[in-house]
C-alpha cells in the first residue's frame, strides 16, 4: 500500500511539473511531425514514400498526322487517342487540354502582371497590357468522334475540354476515339513569357517554329486529386500521362525537324550526305559532327520550297511531344556514352547562334546528361536535343528550347553562363518532371526546385568557374517583408510573379544544398535522393511522396526541416547573445575540507552587463565532490581526481545562442584561438527541441579563444550575420573584412 502512495505521489508531482511548465512555457511545435500537413498513406502510396502494391495511373497512347502551314502560320492535325483506364474507378467523362486556348483574347493571361500604367512604358508592354494589335488564336476544334465515326458531345471551357461519354468507360477498359483541329501559331514576341510559337527573322525573310502543347492532350486522372483540370495561367505548367506516340508532320521540303522521338524514315527526308554524317555521329563520342554546316544552312535560307515532306517519329514511354522546324537550322551531334545506353545529344540553332552554340550546346547537353544520370538513374532516351531560341527555356521529353544568342557573333561572360545554365537546366528537366512525373500545375517546386538542385550540382561539377546557387543566394528573399511572402508550399499560380523564382526554383534548391552538405551528409542524401527518383521514374509523385522517401532511405528526421522551410516564411537568424570563458579553480583541491572559491572580475559584471571580449580573463568556478547521494544506486563512482586532471588548465566556453529569425538549423561554431588556429563544432538542429528560441552549451577547449562566429561558412542562410560574432563586430568595416574573408574562403 505504501508504494502505490508513492507512485501516485509521483505521478502527481510530475503532472504538476508538466502543467507549470505548460503554463509558462507555451507549446512550440518546431519539432512536431508533419503528418496533419500531408497528405495520409494508404494502398497507393505507401507511409515510406514508395507507390504502394494498389498504385495505378492512367495511360494515353497518340496517333498524329499534322501539317504546318508556312504561308499562313497554321497547324492542322488529326490525331487518334486511345485511353486507358487503370483507375479503379468508373468514368462517366474524360477532360483533354487545350493549352493554346490561353493565347485567346479575353482569356486568362499574363496581361495581369502589367496592370499598371507608368508614364514611360515600352511598346512591348503596352501590347501585354493592352493587346492593341489583336491577333488569331485557339483552337478550332473540326470533330470529336469515337471508333464507329459517331459524333461525340464535348463542352470547353477556356484551356480545358470535357468530352461526354454515351457510356461509361469501366475500370481497367480502354478508349479509342479521334479530335480533329488546327490553329494559329502565335507570333512569340507578342506574349510574355511564350514557352511555344513562331521567331520571324526579317533580315533573311524566314521563320523558326518551336511547336509545343500543340495537340489535344489528355488530364490527368490520379489517387489523390481525381481529374486535374486546373486551368492552364501560363506560369504553372503541366500534369501529362505517360503513353506511346506515332507521330507524321508535313512541313516544308527544306525544313529540318528537331523532335522528341526516334525518326522512322531518315532516308525520306535527309540526303546521303545527312545519313553518313549522322551515322558518323553515332560513333562520335569526344566531338559533335555537323549534320547540317552553316554553308548549307545558308544556301537552304535563300530560296523557299512550294513542295512538302513528312516527317515520321516514334516515341515510347513519354509524357509529351514537342518539336520545332525551320530551314534554318544548323544541326551538330554526338554520341554520349552512359553506364547502361548510349544518348545522342544533338543541337539545332540558326546561324545568328554562332560561333557560341556550336562551341557549346551539345557540350552541355553531354554534361548534363553525364551528371544528372550519376546523381538519378541512366538517361533513357535514344536523343537529347536543345533548339535555340531568341529568349526563355522550356522543357519537353528529349527536346528542349533555349535561349542565350550572341549579337553579331559576340557574346558576353555572364550571357555565356546563363546560356548554358539554361541549356544543362531544360535538359535536366527530362528527369524532372518529365520522368519523375509530378503535377507542375500544382507544385512546381517538385520540378522546378529538384532540377536546379542538380543543374547547379552539374554547374559545379563541370563549370567551376561559373557562378551559382548556394545558401546566401536566398538571403535576401528570406529577409524579406513577410506580409507578402508565401512559404514553398504554394500552387504554382497563385505565387506572385515578382517572387515565383526565389520560391520555387532558389529556396528549395538551397534546401537541398543545406540537407546534402550540412545536415543529412553527402553519402547518404546521394542514396536517398536516387531512391526517391527511381521508386517514382514513369509515375506522378506528391510532396508527400518526396518527404517520406528521403527519410525513410536516410534514417533522419527531418520533419523539423519541411515543416520550416517548405511550409513557412521564417527565416534563419541566429544571434551570438553571449559568450563566457571558466576555468576550473584547482586551489580548493588541494586541502578536501577547504572550499575556497574563487570569482574572478568579468568585464562589465558588476554593473549586470555581459563581458565585450575576452581581456578581463577566465571567470574561476568551483568544482566540488560529488556526494554519494546525487549517484542514487549506482555502486561505481566517477574517478573525480582523474576529471580534475584533464580539466587541469583547459579552458571552459558557455555559449549563447538565440534564435531570431524562428527557424531552427544546426549550429556551426568556429573557434578561432588566440595562436591564429581555428577549429569547427556543429550541433545538430536538434539542440532546439526543449527550447525553440535559446539554447546554452558548453565546450572545453586545450587553447585560449580570442573569437567565436556561428554559421562560419553561411551553410544555412543567416540573414543577418552581424550578430553571428564574439566579440561583437562594432563597426560596417570590420563586418565587411569578416564577410569578404569568408567569401573568398
Amino acid at each position: 500500500m505504501a508504494m502505490t502512495k508513492n507512485i501516485v505521489l509521483l505521478f502527481t508531482l510530475i503532472l504538476f511539473h508538466n502543467l507549470s511548465y505548460t503554463q509558462t512555457q507555451p507549446w512550440q511545435g518546431k519539432f512536431e511531425p508533419i503528418d496533419n500537413m500531408i497528405s495520409p498513406p494508404n494502398s497507393y502510396r505507401t507511409a515510406s514514400g514508395a507507390p504502394g502494391k494498389a498504385y495505378w495511373q492512367q495511360r494515353a497512347d497518340y496517333k498524329i498526322k499534322a501539317t504546318l502551314d508556312e504561308s499562313n502560320n497554321t497547324i492542322t492535325g488529326e490525331e487518334t487517342i486511345t485511353y486507358y483506364n487503370n483507375s479503379p474507378d468508373d468514368l462517366s467523362y474524360i477532360w483533354i487540354q487545350l493549352e493554346q486556348n490561353v493565347n485567346r483574347k479575353g482569356n486568362e493571361d499574363f496581361g495581369s502582371f502589367y496592370n499598371d500604367i507608368k508614364d514611360s512604358i515600352n511598346a512591348r508592354q503596352m501590347q501585354f497590357l493592352t493587346r492593341a494589335i489583336d491577333f488569331p488564336a485557339g483552337y478550332s476544334i473540326k470533330y470529336i468522334k469515337d471508333v464507329n465515326g459517331n459524333s461525340m458531345k464535348s463542352l470547353v471551357n477556356n484551356t480545358m475540354m470535357k468530352v461526354l461519354l454515351t457510356e461509361p468507360l469501366k475500370s481497367g477498359s480502354s478508349l479509342s476515339f479521334s479530335i480533329a483541329w488546327s490553329y494559329p501559331i502565335t507570333d512569340r514576341s507578342m506574349y510574355f513569357l511564350s514557352r511555344e510559337g513562331y521567331e520571324y527573322f526579317p533580315e533573311d525573310d524566314n521563320t523558326v517554329y518551336l511547336i509545343a502543347h500543340w495537340f489535344p492532350r489528355m488530364a490527368v486522372y490520379n489517387d489523390t486529386e481525381g481529374w486535374q483540370n486546373k486551368q492552364f495561367q501560363r506560369l504553372g505548367e503541366f500534369a501529362l500521362e505517360f503513353g506511346d506516340y506515332s507521330i507524321e508532320i508535313t512541313v516544308p521540303e527544306d525544313h529540318i525537324i528537331a523532335s522528341t522521338g526516334i525518326l522512322q524514315n531518315s532516308s525520306d527526308v535527309l540526303t546521303k550526305t545527312q545519313q553518313n554524317r549522322l551515322n558518323e555521329a553515332r560513333g562520335s563520342f569526344d566531338k559533335p559532327v555537323m549534320i547540317v554546316t552553316k554553308d548549307e544552312a545558308e544556301n537552304n535560307e535563300k530560296t523557299k520550297s512550294a513542295k512538302q515532306k513528312t516527317w515520321k517519329f516514334k516515341a515510347s514511354n513519354v509524357r509529351d511531344f514537342a518539336f520545332a522546324s525551320s530551314r534554318k537550322f544548323l544541326w551538330d551531334a554526338q554520341a554520349v556514352k552512359l553506364s547502361s545506353n548510349t544518348v545522342m545529344a544533338m543541337s539545332f540553332y540558326p546561324k545568328e547562334g554562332l560561333p557560341v552554340w556550336k562551341e557549346e550546346s551539345t557540350k552541355a547537353i553531354k554534361n548534363a546528361l553525364e551528371v544528372y544520370s550519376d546523381a538519378t538513374f541512366d538517361y533513357p532516351y535514344p536523343v537529347a536535343i536543345s533548339v535555340n531560341t531568341s529568349n526563355i527555356g522550356m522543357e519537353f521529353p528529349m527536346i528542349s528550347f533555349n535561349g542565350g544568342r550572341p549579337k553579331n557573333g559576340k557574346i558576353s561572360n555572364a550571357a555565356k553562363q546563363g546560356m548554358i545554365g539554361t541549356i544543362v537546366h531544360e535538359v535536366g528537366h527530362n528527369w524532372f518532371p518529365m520522368i519523375v512525373s509530378s503535377d507542375e500545375r500544382k507544385w512546381m517546386w517538385m520540378d522546378e526546385g529538384l532540377n536546379t538542385f542538380l543543374h547547379q550540382r552539374t554547374v559545379a561539377e563541370r563549370y567551376p568557374g561559373f557562378r551559382s546557387t548556394t545558401p546566401k543566394s536566398i538571403v535576401p528573399f528570406m529577409s524579406g517583408d513577410k506580409n507578402i511572402l508565401r512559404p514553398i508550399m504554394t500552387t504554382s499560380d497563385s505565387e506572385l510573379l515578382t517572387q515565383f523564382g526565389n520560391n520555387f526554383y532558389m529556396k528549395p534548391t538551397v534546401g537541398l544544398q543545406m540537407l546534402r552538405n550540412s545536415i543529412v551528409g553527402r553519402e547518404l542524401f546521394d542514396q536517398a535522393f536516387k531512391e526517391y527518383a527511381n521508386r517514382w521514374k514513369y509515375k506522378h509523385p506528391n510532396p508527400a511522396d518526396f518527404f517520406r522517401t528521403l527519410e525513410d532511405a536516410s534514417a533522419v528526421d527531418l520533419d523539423w526541416f519541411y515543416r520550416g522551410w517548405f511550409f513557412t516564411t521564417d527565416n534563419v537568424d541566429m544571434e551570438l547573445t553571449d559568450v563566457k570563458w571558466f576555468k576550473v579553480n584547482e586551489e580548493e583541491f588541494n586541502n578536501k575540507d577547504q572550499k575556497k572559491t574563487v570569482k574572478l572580475k568579468i568585464e562589465g559584471e558588476n554593473s549586470g552587463g555581459k563581458a565585450k571580449d575576452f581581456s578581463s580573463g577566465p571567470e574561476a568556478i568551483t568544482m566540488t565532490s560529488t556526494p554519494d547521494g546525487s549517484y542514487g544506486g549506482f555502486l561505481s563512482r566517477i574517478d573525480e581526481p582523474e576529471l580534475r586532471k584533464q580539466l587541469s588548465g583547459k579552458n571552459i566556453y558557455e555559449i549563447t545562442i538565440k534564435n531570431i529569425g524562428g527557424l531552427v538549423m544546426p549550429v556551426t561554431i568556429e573557434w578561432i584561438f588566440t595562436d591564429g588556429s581555428n577549429e569547427i563544432d556543429t550541433l545538430p538542429a536538434e539542440v532546439w527541441r526543449r527550447n525553440e528560441y535559446e539554447i546554452k552549451k558548453t565546450f572545453l577547449k586545450e587553447k585560449e579563444v580570442s573569437k567565436v562566429n556561428l554559421d562560419p561558412n553561411f551553410e544555412f542562410a543567416d540573414t543577418d550575420m552581424k550578430n553571428n560574432t564574439f566579440p561583437k563586430v562594432e563597426t560596417p568595416s570590420e563586418f565587411d573584412a569578416f564577410k569578404a574573408k569568408k567569401t573568398n574562403n
